[in-house]
């Protein structure tokens, strides 16, 4: 694990992190086999400290994780632009977290459900009147003829990093310099 170069801005509240992973939305995978990487968005689940993911079981994104399951997830969010009459104190509100950790499959069909009811109740709360059954993983072949799978990363460790927006100096369209002399 790096050290966070900007200690001032590492987040260490647990249950923040925790929550954070939980809600966010996209997350990027960090794959690398023989010296090439290769980053690409999902969508996810984080349970018990492991980022739960979908997809198809073959291609460039598997073929890779089988060669090394060894991975990186960084989820991140953008509050916004902080504003200074300083141009170089112009910063991003955000929060960041990098996991880092081991892909396997999930091989367990019950806990391959779970993780897909749990992105089914993240993505489309409500969406669906009865959960997911167990034969849908099973059963379910793509459009392209691809069967599922449901792979997590198992986290080693986790970093955090968080610039909290501040309300009286956030940028808003039209704000200008001048509005900030009057």
């Amino acid at each position: 694990m790096f050290p966070i170069r900007m200690s001032k801005l590492a987040c260490t509240d647990d249950a923040r992190i925790q929550q954070f992973l939980k809600n966010a939305r996209i997350g990027f995978l960090g794959l690398t086999t023989d010296d090439v990487p290769y980053v690409v968005p999902l969508n996810y689940y984080w349970s018990d400290g492991a980022v739960y993911f979908h997809g198809a079981a073959e291609g460039r994104k598997i073929t890779m994780i089988d060669r090394n399951p060894r991975a990186c997830f960084t989820v991140s969010e953008e509050y916004g632009t902080i504003a200074s009459p300083i141009p170089a104190h112009t910063d991003t509100a955000y929060m960041s977290a990098i996991v880092d950790g081991t892909i396997v499959k999930v091989t367990d069909n019950v806990e391959a459900t779970e993780a897909m009811q749990g992105m089914l109740n993240k993505y489309v709360p409500g969406y669906y009147d009865k959960p997911l059954p167990q034969s849908h993983l099973e059963k379910y072949v793509s459009s392209m003829g691809s069967k599922t799978a449901v792979y997590k990363l198992i986290s080693t460790s986790i970093t955090a990093k968080e610039n909290e927006a501040k309300p009286a100096h956030m940028f808003y369209q039209g704000r200008t310099i001048g509005s900030e002399r009057q």
